[in-house]
């Protein structure tokens, strides 16, 4: 009976009633498009970062630092005999890290270079244009850090490195390809040769700086090494997200605010109209606690319709959006913003959707409830004559 009462009087409100729900049903769309662009984002950059970089975790040299460029010249040693079997096997790849200088068109610019196995095949970077002919070093750039430089596919630039010893020496190198990645860790002041060419050239032969693995599950100890995991080589994209997340709830928190004052309104604005109905429904029998509840209720159907009203408009949305993406209009590298394309498709998992769905039934819950508590205080004499118990 409450039930069919509730609805009845929430639908008898007319406009009033569907304007409420569809500001809630916006709180619904809101929070779960915009969660959901955060999660496809942070999906979209892990997998081109594992594809084209971290594979399944890395061993870094115990000096290597990836924040501090002045380790880079002493962070090498000897590949352990466990990562070489590894690497035999194509389950792994050593690089080889070291500062340098290029000048393109007489101007300077510090770079790291980097060494690879050109024949490798566990991460996307195109090594095989490294191979070397004619005599000539080979390199590979990114294509945000060549069109910076004005650098094209075909142009030789000069190259100054240093070697263990501290003597400095100088080649020119050939752009054999420019690669076009949304991955800066693999392209920004970078520029990768082959490994055997770079040991050579700084005279550390079957030295490396990192060795990338396949397998996530290899995580043995190895004297002199560090092991990353996943988790730890993706915590800066991690924490990003999570600040961004963060700066959003802000949104997140004006469409709750929103909602909630239209419901706590109605129900205000319902009790003191509906005095004598209070009343006449105290003087037939009803307790305070059934009339609290059919008020509440009320609320709670609001948040209940606002659903079947949101996923009318919401899903076809939400469903375009995962096919086309959102545009940033912007370059995402020149942010820092890494494994970022030009569009964001956005990742609607079921419990960012039910989790959205309970968190707002909750806080209309409680506000539905909040304004009933005079109904308590409220005498059916004076219901029956409008009559509000202060």
């Amino acid at each position: 009976m409450i039930l069919k009462l509730a609805t009845k009087n929430i639908l008898g409100a007319g406009l009033r009633t569907w304007l409420n729900i569809f500001i809630l049903s916006l709180s619904y769309f809101v929070i779960i498009a915009l969660q959901g662009f955060y999660v496809g984002w942070q999906d979209d950059a892990a997998r081109e970062m594992k594809n084209w970089d971290l594979a399944g975790g890395q061993y870094w040299q115990e000096t290597y630092d990836p924040y501090d460029p002045f380790t880079l010249e002493n962070s090498h040693s000897i590949i352990p005999e466990e990562l070489q079997k590894q690497i035999d096997n194509g389950e792994a790849i050593s690089i080889l890290f070291a500062p340098a200088t290029i000048y393109p068109d007489g101007r300077m610019r510090n770079i790291v270079l980097k060494g690879i196995d050109p024949n490798q095949s566990l991460i996307e970077l195109p090594t095989k244009y490294l191979v070397n002919s004619n005599n000539e070093i080979n390199c590979i750039i990114g294509s945000g850090f060549a069109d910076n430089l004005n650098i094209k596919q075909g142009d030789y630039i000069v190259l100054r490195w240093r070697d263990k010893n501290g003597t400095y020496d100088a080649r020119d190198i050939k752009v054999s390809h420019i690669f076009s990645t949304t991955v800066i860790t693999v392209e920004s002041n970078q520029v990768w040769i082959s490994l055997p060419i770079l040991q050579e050239m700084l005279d550390l032969p079957n030295e490396a700086t990192i060795i990338t693995i396949k397998d996530e599950m290899f995580d043995q100890e190895i004297t002199g090494w560090q092991y990353k995991n996943l988790d730890i080589l993706l915590i800066d994209l991690t924490n990003m997200i999570k600040a961004k997340t963060i700066g959003s709830s802000i949104m997140y928190i004006l469409m709750l605010f929103l909602a909630m004052l239209a419901i706590f309104d109605t129900q205000v604005l319902a009790i003191f109209r509906r005095r004598k109905e209070i009343g006449t429904m105290m003087a037939m029998g009803m307790t305070r606690p059934k009339i609290i509840q059919l008020f509440t209720l009320e609320g709670i159907l609001h948040a209940i319709l606002a659903i079947f009203m949101g996923a009318v408009y919401g899903i076809p949305l939400l469903n375009h959006f995962q096919k086309v993406g959102m545009q940033i209009g912007m370059d995402a590298k020149e942010w820092g913003l890494s494994g970022l394309d030009d569009a964001l498709y956005p990742v609607y998992g079921w419990k960012l959707v039910l989790g959205t769905i309970v968190l707002v039934l909750i806080t209309i819950t409680v506000v539905s409830f909040l304004p009933t508590r005079k109904i308590a205080k409220l005498k059916p004499t004076d219901a029956l004559r409008g009559k509000m118990t202060k």
